[in-house]
């Protein structure tokens, strides 16, 4: 009789459902992060460079992550310096355009916060990073995926081959001349921009707020511009 009760017991213990806790660690029974498409966590000590990012809202009603092209090199570790300038909360997501995809309907059914490698999220006026090595060649996707956000413009492509696409950019010799942080422009004496055929002279560039905030009056710089929505934009500098 007392082994049929443990037995019984044993039996009963087997077939009880598991209740999961109430905290979100990692995906919805996806694969870890160590095996994702886009990658596995870097090591902080060997971190090839660094991109600034900036997470905002603007007054058109956009929601933007704004930084130098994501341009990478494969086998690169990129340290992602996060800081969201905006008056919401946002996040930024690594992953495939796919699984963003997938996961931007779950969050829209169910607001969740992640603790996973490839992903941070950030209250206003909050700085983070993600470190991140790019061990696959492909296009992937950074993005915040809290619900209207996607929508509202706050993705942007990240781009991973054998050679890095900025090695071929031709960057331009300059003078800033004038720097008005609030409108959000740079006056530039600059050399030939020569994948724009455009001479040399002494322009106004937009640029965005990281960027600007590494810049001062009277500064030699190297820059790449480029036509933004229409606009010339200084897009990356050193």
């Amino acid at each position: 009789m007392k082994n049929l009760l443990l037995t019984t017991s044993f039996a009963i213990a087997l077939s009880a459902p598991a209740f999961a806790a109430g905290t979100h660690d990692g995906g919805h029974g996806e694969t870890k992060p160590a095996a994702m498409m886009v990658g596995m966590p870097g090591d902080a000590a060997k971190v090839d460079r660094t991109i600034d990012v900036t997470l905002l809202e603007n007054d058109e009603g956009q929601m933007l992550i704004e930084s130098e092209p994501m341009d990478i090199k494969e086998g690169e570790t990129i340290r992602f310096n996060i800081t969201n300038k905006g008056e919401l909360e946002h996040e930024f997501v690594l992953d495939t355009v796919e699984r963003n995809a997938e996961h931007k309907i779950e969050m829209a059914k169910m607001d969740m916060e992640h603790d996973d490698p490839n992903r941070i999220r950030l209250d206003a006026g909050a700085s983070g990073e993600v470190v991140w090595t790019f061990s696959n060649s492909g296009t992937f996707e950074a993005a915040c995926l809290i619900a209207g956000h996607y929508e509202s413009g706050m993705h942007r492509e990240v781009a991973v081959g054998e050679q890095m696409a900025q090695a071929d950019v031709e960057y331009t010799s300059g003078t800033i001349k004038k720097i008005d942080a609030k409108a959000g422009k740079v006056t530039i004496i600059h050399g030939p921009l020569v994948t724009l055929d455009m001479p040399a002279m002494t322009m106004v560039f937009r640029a965005d707020e990281t960027m600007i905030a590494n810049m001062s009056e009277g500064q030699d710089i190297e820059f790449v511009a480029d036509r933004v929505k229409g606009k010339l934009t200084v897009t990356q500098i050193k």
